[in-house]
């Protein structure tokens, strides 16, 4: 499920001093401090809330990757070797005013010629390749199984009947944002009238008097609204977004008349069938956001003045336009991952994902090459609440084959989602879980990040927390780079911070469990810890 698709859905003890730079002792954070810190009483500051993935716990009291803690103390002005991370999503705003100095170049490429100048079966690739050619929306992948009558007799009902579903729930969320528009439309025209203004405050409303039993009624209304939002204009925004986005799933995603792919000109079903695509990887329309929303986790050039601080340095980007509005193909994302991998990416960051896979095997050979050439593949476990160790949850891609627990790859890692909320309500309510299935947590909510034609924003979801462990990855492979993917994988793993905490899974009370117990790790990653480690492993290679 795409950050897109999840928006509207709902209204051991680590005492050992290492060596650190200089004459400095770096101490890894024990587990008894961080179950020791109390919980954030005080309301974040804008600034708080703009880089609180950043913070550190034990000083900010903030779940965060202690990242600024990394920087003050460990990589200082170390000079670290680039790092090609591939954004294989959809397609990024190149022009970007934070991303548009640490996009990756093909150097063997001329732009503009129509020529395949590198010979690496790719025309004018220069700051990547689109797979997608003009396409943009596209269906659901269990709606294309019923599409091309595709799959055996089970997977074909089971697809029938999540159509029936989707279709029924997206339907009647649509009729109720529309019933609850023109509501706060009537509401907020007779706010105005009675206070004679057209720009009101919060402050105003709450302290409008009437006996005017109409009048009274839309000031409740507009009251409740503000729980929403911090303004009525943005609650018009985000209503008529969800409008929109469920327009969108109706008319696209859930159409089984509907065929994205046909401008494309390429068979999908045919892995041999290449040449198509362009090497043009910018985003199509402003509203295909999210390739440009990971990019800045990542890489946001940091210290510029301008946005935001990107989690890593020394990174070039590399934008593979591969992830439509609705489900990906097959095709795509491994055709995708071995251009990622023949180009030098060391690190694929892989914000989406799908509970349907037609040719599934095509992404698990592609993830094989990718461990072959030492390549780490980090993978939102997406925004559905479910427990993935449940067989019936599988999602593609994924590093098991869907045959249990025996893991076929070393270099793929699962990311949940943490919220700014340290304690019982820090694993996101939408994110995905599993002690088998998913790796590790790393702030996923409320993150803000770069957006299309020099704008920023804030957004939810697994495909945020991806990034931030494919930014923590980059920084490993930069200042340790005789460390291979498997080695980063397991640092990024051993060196979170853990707690016995009981955290809430799904939203559902009900569904508590130790922390601990919610990722094969149990640990949200750290990238001050994680430094120290790789140091320590460096040293012994």
């Amino acid at each position: 499920m795409t950050l897109k698709h999840l928006k509207f859905a709902f209204y051991t003890s680590l005492t050992i001093t290492l060596a650190g730079c200089g004459s400095t002792n770096l101490v890894l954070t024990p587990l008894e401090k961080i179950d020791a810190v109390p919980l954030k009483v005080s309301e974040l500051t804008d600034e708080e809330n703009k880089s609180w993935g950043h913070a550190d716990l034990i000083s900010d009291t903030i779940p965060g990757i202690s990242l600024n803690k990394a920087y003050a103390d460990i990589i200082k002005n170390k000079k670290g070797k680039k790092v090609i991370v591939a954004v294989l999503d959809a397609g990024i705003d190149l022009d970007h005013e934070d991303l548009d100095d640490i996009l990756w170049t093909n150097k063997g490429e001329r732009p503009g010629n129509g020529v395949d100048d590198d010979n690496n079966g790719y025309i004018d690739d220069i700051h990547g390749y689109n797979f997608l050619g003009e396409a943009y929306n596209e269906q659901m992948e269990y709606v294309r199984i019923l599409r091309l009558n595709k799959g055996d007799r089970f997977v074909q009902e089971k697809a029938k009947l999540e159509l029936q579903k989707e279709i029924s729930e997206y339907t009647q969320n649509k009729q109720r944002y529309e019933q609850i528009l023109g509501s706060v439309k009537d509401a907020d025209a007779a706010v105005k009238k009675h206070l004679g203004k057209n720009d009101y405050s919060k402050k105003d409303v709450i302290a409008l008097k009437t006996e005017d039993q109409a009048l009274l009624q839309s000031v409740e209304t507009i009251k409740q609204m503000y729980s929403f939002a911090d303004s009525i204009p943005d609650v018009f925004k985000q209503l008529n977004e969800g409008i929109t986005y469920f327009s969108e799933r109706l008319n696209y995603h859930f159409n089984k008349d509907f065929d994205g792919r046909k401008i494309v000109g390429d068979d999908p079903y045919d892995l041999m069938d290449l040449g198509y695509g362009d090497g043009n990887p910018k985003n199509r329309v402003k509203d295909e956001s999210h390739g440009t929303h990971v990019a800045g986790i990542i890489a946001a050039e940091r210290n510029n003045g301008l946005g935001v601080n990107g989690v890593a340095n020394n990174v070039e980007i590399m934008s593979i336009r591969a992830v439509p509005n609705g489900d990906e193909y097959d095709k795509d994302i491994a055709l995708g991952i071995r251009y990622a991998v023949d180009n030098g990416a060391k690190i694929i960051n892989a914000s989406f994902g799908k509970s349907y896979s037609l040719n599934s095997d095509w992404v698990y050979d592609a993830l094989k090459y990718a461990a072959e050439n030492d390549v780490l593949f980090v993978h939102g476990s997406g925004n559905d609440g479910l427990d993935m160790d449940d067989p019936n949850n599988l999602g593609y891609p994924n590093d098991h084959d869907g045959k249990g627990e025996i893991e076929f790859v070393d270099n793929f890692i699962a990311v949940g989602a943490l919220t700014k909320e340290y304690g019982s309500e820090m694993v996101a309510s939408y994110s995905n879980y599993g002690k088998v299935n998913v790796d590790v947590f790393a702030p996923g909510s409320r993150i803000y990040s770069t957006m299309p034609e020099n704008n920023y924003e804030f957004q939810d979801g697994t495909s945020m927390a991806a990034p931030m462990v494919s930014g923590i990855a980059a920084l490993i492979r930069s200042y340790y780079p005789k460390l291979k993917a498997a080695d980063v994988k397991r640092i990024l793993i051993e060196s979170g911070l853990s707690s016995r905490a009981s955290v809430i899974l799904s939203g559902d009370a009900a569904k508590s469990k130790p922390f601990d117990r919610a990722s094969k790790s149990g640990k949200m990653v750290n990238a001050y810890n994680a430094l120290i480690m790789a140091s320590n492993m460096s040293k012994r290679l």
